[in-house]
């Protein structure tokens, strides 16, 4: 109850009542002595309890000694989110925290009436929550005044900039009065909020726990490895495996969210929608049937799913991999909230491990790399519940015994048994058969030049085809689950290229490349069982040059540079380079000379 001694009675009354016993991290920083009176600008995840944060840190600012508000005239607070969902979440914090002050609440957001929001503001309000598209509508229609403004937050404020909202927020800002208090809470602080603050905020005191420094501790982030073909499959698989009361599935476009949402509708599964092209209305239908437990699972989109809280969400599927980390801290950050734990996770298909392996490095994130569960995984985990269900544990009830009786002397033991197995698997959803996939692992590296074993690869393309090897490295690392040190020499002859791959990676290597044992461009792949004979055509012998250009090319090009003189032509970026030079054929300014008439020297 220490933690409780700083706040202001109305307000520790009802976190009191609330249950809480101590605060969190970012909720003891924001009302501690040094943070003041002044401005803040908070680094605070997601879950981290920053809504109450705020809430505590401008009560004192807002109620000015008393315990009680007056009658509202103009309002006091503006708090400002990014979307819809995570306003009306807001709203819905402010109200209890604020029950004993008498403080008279208002939201502005897209999507609802905005004569009845006007109709509230008129009739006076204490605190005002909205988006920013909505508040400047407001502000410039004269129906909310900003006169009185003593307080104002922005709330995920990276977000907010990251949807296009920086001129929005500019102008709400300026409307305010200079002496109000500004803080901003954000989940990173990029270059645009560090001049936003600067811009807009007086020796801000800047906040940044120690428990949000830590990644969402209690999430658990797995990576599984699939055929690009069988995404949606694994996903059933996960889903199956884990029976989460509530999971939420992220896409990256409104097309896959209805596919999805439509294919696991016919799988059986109790499954919402949330993309940008539904109604205010239906969002939050699909929230509640999520919060009641009339659907389980919520299919979304990055923007639709931002802000939205599910108290009971257990399952976080990335079904298209986030476009960066803070995407993904954001996402997973949806689950593993308030102490409860959480599982984040990555569905990477064979051709996008290393964009995968690139986005945990980015967000410092470690996984678990595996595979999907399998039917029989599935199933087995299917048993362990069953045998742990609640009901076998309960005592008979009185009213009960004799029907138990009735049902042993009728049908015996192992009929009811069945009986009762047979209702707790009614419904579900058969589990998928999946292609075997390989697992990257984490092995120390190794000179690419001593394998203690190596196995030797053909592939169909070479010379004739323009290949070589700083073309053909990533295609084998991508489509292989390969990495460079995996990979020993690379033999570019006239029609095929031979690779040597050490012996501990090309079982792996020949899983993920698939049935067809084919790589991208439709390179198909045949496994040696001795070294090749190359005989006298050895272009490439040894190691592969650096460069993503050829070794006889990189020669040519010092002769030229000794001569003083520069190359005519580039190659693209990760192609093969073709020697123009050498092509035989006049440029078309000497073909144009050639063919052009003489010019008589009189008419």
């Amino acid at each position: 109850m220490i933690d409780l001694e700083s706040v202001v009675a109305p307000l520790r009354d009802a976190l009191t009542a609330r249950g809480y016993n101590e605060l969190t991290p970012v909720q003891r920083a924001v009302i501690a002595s040094d943070a003041g009176h002044g401005d803040l600008l908070v680094s605070a995840q997601t879950g981290s309890g920053k809504t109450v944060a705020f809430g505590l840190a401008i009560a004192e600012t807002l109620l000015a000694g008393d315990e009680t508000f007056a009658k509202p005239n103009a309002p006091l607070a503006l708090i400002v989110a990014p979307t819809r969902e995570l306003a009306l979440q807001i709203q819905r914090e402010f109200e209890w925290l604020y029950a004993s002050t008498r403080a008279v609440i208002g939201s502005c957001v897209g999507g609802m009436d905005m004569r009845a929001e006007r109709r509230r503001l008129d009739q006076g309000v204490h605190i005002v929550i909205g988006t920013p598209g909505r508040l400047r509508d407001h502000i410039q229609r004269n129906s909310l005044k900003t006169t009185d403004i003593r307080a104002v937050v922005l709330d995920e404020a990276d977000e907010m900039l990251d949807l296009g909202f920086r001129e929005d927020l500019e102008f709400i800002l300026s409307e305010t009065p200079e002496d109000r208090r500004t803080l901003l809470f954000s989940a990173t602080v990029p270059h645009g909020i560090a001049k936003l603050a600067q811009k807009y905020q007086r020796d801000a005191v800047r906040i940044s726990t120690t428990e949000e420094k830590k990644q969402h501790s209690d999430i658990e982030y797995r990576a599984l490895t699939v055929a690009p073909s069988d995404r949606e499959n694994a996903i059933v698989n996960v889903l199956r495996f884990y029976e989460a009361r509530n999971a939420l599935i992220f896409c990256a476009t409104r097309v896959t969210v209805n596919h999805i949402t439509a294919r696991f509708n016919n799988r059986g599964f109790s499954v919402v929608a949330l993309s940008g092209e539904l109604t205010q209305s239906e969002r939050s239908h699909a929230l509640q049937a999520m919060r009641d437990g009339r659907a389980r699972v919520c299919v979304a989109t990055d923007v639709a799913a931002r802000g939205i809280d599910l108290p009971n969400l257990e399952l976080v599927i990335h079904a298209d991999l986030p476009t960066n980390a803070e995407t993904l801290l954001h996402r997973s950050g949806r689950t593993g909230r308030a102490g409860r734990k959480g599982v984040s996770i990555l569905v990477v298909a064979n051709n996008k491990l290393r964009s995968a392996k690139r986005l945990l490095s980015a967000a410092k994130i470690r996984a678990t790399w595996d595979r999907p569960p399998s039917v029989e995984d599935v199933l087995q985990r299917d048993d362990e519940r069953l045998l742990a269900h609640e009901q076998l544990t309960q005592p008979i009830k009185d009213d009960e015994a004799d029907l138990v009786q009735k049902l042993l002397s009728q049908h015996g033991a192992e009929q009811v048994a069945r009986a009762f197995i047979g209702l707790v698997r009614d419904g579900r959803s058969a589990p998928e058969e999946l292609q075997v996939t390989a697992v990257p692992e984490h092995r120390p590296q190794k000179a690419r030049e001593t394998f203690a074993n190596s196995v030797w690869f053909s592939l169909s393309v070479g010379r004739k085809q323009r290949a070589e090897p700083g073309w053909l490295l990533p295609i084998l690392c991508n489509g292989g689950s390969l990495t460079k040190p995996d990979i020993g020499a690379i033999k570019v002859q006239e029609e095929q290229t031979f690779v040597e791959i050490d012996a501990e990676s090309a079982d792996r290597f020949m899983a993920s490349i698939g049935r067809n044992n084919t790589l991208e461009k439709s390179i198909r792949v045949k496994r040696l069982d001795t070294p090749p004979d190359l005989g006298p055509d050895k272009q490439y012998k040894g190691k592969k040059p650096r460069s993503n250009r050829s070794a006889e090319h990189r020669k040519g090009r010092a002769g030229f540079g000794a001569a003083g003189k520069k190359a005519s032509g580039k190659a693209d970026a990760g192609k093969p380079f073709k020697d123009k030079a050498k092509s035989g054929k006049p440029s078309a300014k000497k073909r144009k000379q050639k063919t052009k008439p003489a010019t008589p020297a009189h008419s």
